[in-house]
């Protein structure tokens, strides 16, 4: 299995895609493949993101993972999806050993010292910096960074196009994810042509 590491350097940014129709699925992953951003986030909010994870996984190349995960349940049933790797939005002792039990590539949240001490504790060292720019934006990120070399992260929340070339040029930061690459809704021809150029973009 493919660790969390080579999964955030795969491409810059990991698209947080929201799906409210399943027919909007798959499209919308081949789009965001074609341009280059392979692995994709599909958040636990919607009834019909299980189904999703299903849908995307049948597009050649894509890297179909679950993010909202926020407890036991919810990482049982992404991964009876399919999901090939786990973010979520916090770091919880339970949530993170069943991850680890399972040895599935995981990326927890974290927004401060004692979140990543305890992600250490249970030896992860890749972290979803959120909500990133709620959460003081790249000078806390590179102060929480400083005593904590060993460790990686992918900032996610409040991350955009204007921004996110900053965010990268950070060493400790892999990829950043963002939700702004994948609009929300139905997919025409139209979009597919545009998301996928802007994925390229993205990928240079």
């Amino acid at each position: 299995m493919t660790d969390i590491s080579q999964i955030m350097q795969t491409a810059p940014v990991i698209p947080v895609i929201v799906v409210d129709e399943i027919d909007h699925a798959e499209p919308l992953a081949r789009a965001l493949v074609a341009g280059g951003l392979r692995v994709l986030e599909v958040t636990l909010r919607t009834p019909a993101a299980l189904d999703a994870i299903r849908a995307m996984k049948r597009v050649e190349g894509a890297i179909v993972g679950a993010g909202t995960v926020t407890n036991q349940h919810e990482l049982a049933d992404a991964i009876a999806a399919g999901s090939e790797f786990i973010v979520s939005p916090g770091l919880t002792e339970p949530l993170g050993k069943a991850a680890i039990r399972e040895g599935i590539p995981f990326l927890p949240g974290i927004a401060n010292a004692g979140d990543i001490m305890r992600g250490l504790d249970l030896g992860l060292t890749h972290f979803k910096f959120f909500p990133a720019m709620a959460a003081g934006g790249l000078p806390a990120l590179k102060a929480l960074a400083a005593p904590f070399s060993q460790c990686r992260f992918c900032p996610t929340g409040g991350v955009s196009l204007d921004n996110a070339s900053e965010w990268l040029a950070f060493d400790p930061v892999l990829c950043v994810g963002g939700s702004w690459v994948a609009p929300r809704g139905a997919i025409d021809p139209s979009d597919v042509e545009r998301i996928a150029r802007e994925a390229a973009e993205l990928r240079a």
